[in-house]
């Protein structure tokens, strides 16, 4: 028996007790909530920042502060997470972070300064981080080869629909019940999943594939994987393209709200609409890498954002909104064929190691997206060549990067 059949593992319908697990509806949802409750987190309040801020007297760039400390926490504390994970199991880290991210939710919701506010936030993200970490390290542990990359594709849909669809519903619930109901939402939200994932999965790591743990330890196998070209070359590649994303959310404001006129409500539906492009790759990627090869299709949708970047740098300075969304959906569609499957690729090496691996990916990606926001903001171009700018240089270096992996 291999040693994942011989892990006490109840899988209660989303694998079977006996044989190598498959991949099951129920299995992919719970992944998905998992990676998918982080992501609805960070932008949510995003519709509410104007109440939040006549409420607690303070100013929209101030409130920029919950989303900064929120990506920093979030972004160092995985870095521990994901070793530790490695030599405890996962389950006490998936259920701990989910039980400290609800604490934070209620710091946050009952909230009467900017500084308490503030310290919810750190602690949602201190929790919620092992829940985006371990999602990629459970199917990790779970599958390999066309298998792990089925799975990624699907739950990275959800995790790519949590940043369409939640300022639609963050401005829904503010301009309905206030602004203290969506952390209502959230820990809510976080209590099902973790009442989901006891209940349905449980450990996937046993015991004879746990990793010592020490400090040296850690920090000298973060040094192989940096090293090791077989990671870090893809995973780089992944980094940079998700930053892009990012740059195109934090770059959509001042596009659809300042420059064509749309409103709150608009912009929100308008976000909710992408994910359907997102669906659509995600549901894809799989099949098109069991034909071509995973490698051929990444590549693919590296060439195709890099695309999408292109668009906006050689079209006008104040496209309409034909134009941004012609650019916006080839992004999502490369976007989604490629990130899940070089995640896939990043990971798949790297199986007693999953935690690590994952956690230094997203450290990675939120790295890279921090600087893409940052520029952003602070190169004085309008906002759309700014944007063409960015995503055709990461997508560009990305692509660059990707094909140096397929000779490392």
């Amino acid at each position: 028996m291999t040693d994942l059949q011989n892990q006490s593992v109840a899988l209660d319908g989303l694998a079977p007790p006996r044989g190598s697990p498959i991949l099951t509806g129920r299995l992919v949802a719970l992944l998905a909530c998992l990676s998918a409750i982080s992501v609805l987190s960070t932008n949510i309040i995003l519709p509410a920042f104007p109440e939040i801020g006549h409420e607690l007297g303070v100013t929209s760039r101030e409130l920029g502060l919950t989303l900064s400390s929120f990506f920093i926490t979030f972004a160092f504390a995985q870095l521990l997470v994901g070793p530790l994970a490695d030599h405890y199991g996962r389950k006490r880290f998936v259920l701990g972070g989910l039980a400290l991210f609800v604490i934070g939710t209620m710091v946050a919701g009952f909230a009467g300064t900017l500084d308490v506010l503030i310290a919810g936030r750190v602690i949602q993200a201190l929790g919620v981080c092992a829940a985006a970490v371990l999602a990629r390290a459970i199917a990790r542990d779970l599958f390999d080869g066309e298998t792990l990359g089925r799975a990624l594709s699907l739950t990275m849909i959800a995790t790519a629909a949590a940043p369409g669809f939640s300022p639609l519903l963050g401005s829904l619930l503010t301009t309905a019940m206030g602004w203290r109901a969506i952390f209502v939402m959230v820990g809510a939200a976080a209590v099902l999943i973790a009442w989901f994932y006891a209940r349905s999965l449980g450990e996937t790591l046993p015991p004879g594939r746990r990793t010592a743990l020490s400090a040296a330890s850690v920090v000298s196998a973060y040094g192989r994987l940096l090293r090791e070209g077989r990671f870090i070359l893809p995973a780089a590649s992944v980094s940079l393209l998700m930053s892009g994303l990012f740059a195109s959310f934090a770059a959509a404001p001042a596009i659809l709200m300042s420059g064509m006129g749309l409103s709150s409500l608009q912009a929100g539906l308008y976000f909710a609409a992408t994910v359907f492009v997102v669906f659509a790759a995600g549901l894809a990627a799989p099949r098109l890498a069991h034909r071509f090869g995973s490698r051929t299709i990444t590549i693919l949708g590296l060439a195709t954002a890099l695309l999408a970047g292109a668009l906006l740098l050689i079209g006008p300075k104040s496209p309409g909104l034909g134009w941004y969304s012609l650019s916006m959906v080839i992004f999502l569609w490369g976007m989604g064929l490629a990130n899940p499957l070089g995640t896939a690729i990043t990971m798949s090496p790297f199986g007693k190691e999953a935690g690590l691996a994952s956690a230094l990916l997203g450290f990675l990606t939120m790295g890279a997206a921090a600087i893409t926001t940052w520029l952003g903001s602070v190169l004085e171009y309008p906002p759309v060549l700014t944007l063409g700018a960015i995503q055709a240089t990461v997508c560009a270096v990305a692509l660059v990067t990707f094909f140096s992996s397929r000779r490392g």
